[in-house]
């Protein structure tokens, strides 16, 4: 029940929540609606690269959470999936609902893959544990990486100073690789840079290039400061990076075998329209 505060005493109703209840006390109570246990089909419109019984491989846009969780219990890519799939969908664990292989933050945009059988489930998940696939995302970064290509490799845990943040830690972390290749840079003010990556860790690409010195463009957790490295660029491409209202961050390849027949299967998508206008712009400054 959600107490709004108001109390009726001697007829008199009142919604000054800080007094104390006191016997003889009425109060009036507002009872949230109620709201159905398991997530529930929504239509929203998904671009499905392949599908089959077993599994389904998408084009998640920027924007669009993948599961539900507080703050954000509708309107997910499992709501939209359970729509899409609808009778095909077999279900994870005895529900009529996908199976989460892995995850992309929020506002990254790019190529997922997702179980629609509890077996492709177990597969799947075994395959990413064992790192038995390909992940290559696009990234757009402040500065020049250097040297033009490198391993970083640095443990990833709680930041811990701030426990919303992941960073690099000597203690409590889990092993983290990114191998990374310059693509093109705007002189020596930023960069779109390949990743791939050798583990699958929460943050794992905006970490360790944050880490190295090199945040990706438009990170609102780990670019803490106006980037130096923007004054080197001409406007209007300066306003155009440094107003980006996400991180530039794009999962562009995926490739793993099929789990259930063991066919190799290799997917792609481009980056959405507003890291390619931005990368354009970039690299017009080059």
């Amino acid at each position: 029940m959600i107490l709004e505060g108001a109390c009726k005493r001697n007829g008199v109703i009142t919604t000054d929540a800080s007094e104390s209840v006191r016997p003889g006390t009425t109060y009036l109570l507002t009872l949230p609606n109620t709201k159905p246990a398991l997530p529930q089909p929504e239509a929203i419109e998904l671009d499905v690269l392949y599908e089959d019984s077993a599994l389904l491989v998408l084009n998640k846009p920027a924007g669009l959470v993948v599961h539900p969780a507080p703050g954000n219990q509708d309107g997910t890519l499992v709501n939209a999936l359970i729509a899409h799939c609808g009778d095909s969908l077999a279900g994870i664990g005895g529900e009529r609902r996908p199976g989460i292989v892995h995850r992309l933050d929020k506002d990254t945009s790019g190529v997922m893959v997702a179980a629609k059988t509890e077996l492709a489930l177990s597969r799947l998940s075994a395959a990413f544990a064992a790192r038995d696939l390909e992940r290559e995302y696009k990234a757009l970064c402040w500065g020049t990486p250097n040297p033009t290509s490198g391993r970083i490799e640095g443990d990833i845990g709680r930041d811990p100073r701030e426990r919303k943040r992941m960073a690099v830690v000597t203690r409590n972390g889990k092993h983290a690789v990114t191998n990374y290749r310059i693509i093109g840079n705007a002189g020596l003010a930023a960069s779109l840079v390949s990743c791939k990556l050798e583990t699958g860790r929460t943050h794992q690409i905006r970490v360790h290039m944050a880490h190295i010195g090199h945040p990706l463009i438009g990170d609102p957790v780990y670019l803490r400061r106006r980037p130096a490295a923007a004054k080197l660029l001409p406007e209007p491409t300066r306003t155009l990076a440094l107003d980006f209202p996400r991180q530039a961050l794009h999962a562009e390849t995926i490739g793993f075998s099929h789990p259930i027949t063991g066919t190799a299967l290799r997917f792609s998508a481009p980056p959405p329209v507003d890291f390619t206008t931005l990368a354009d712009a970039l690299l017009a400054c080059a």
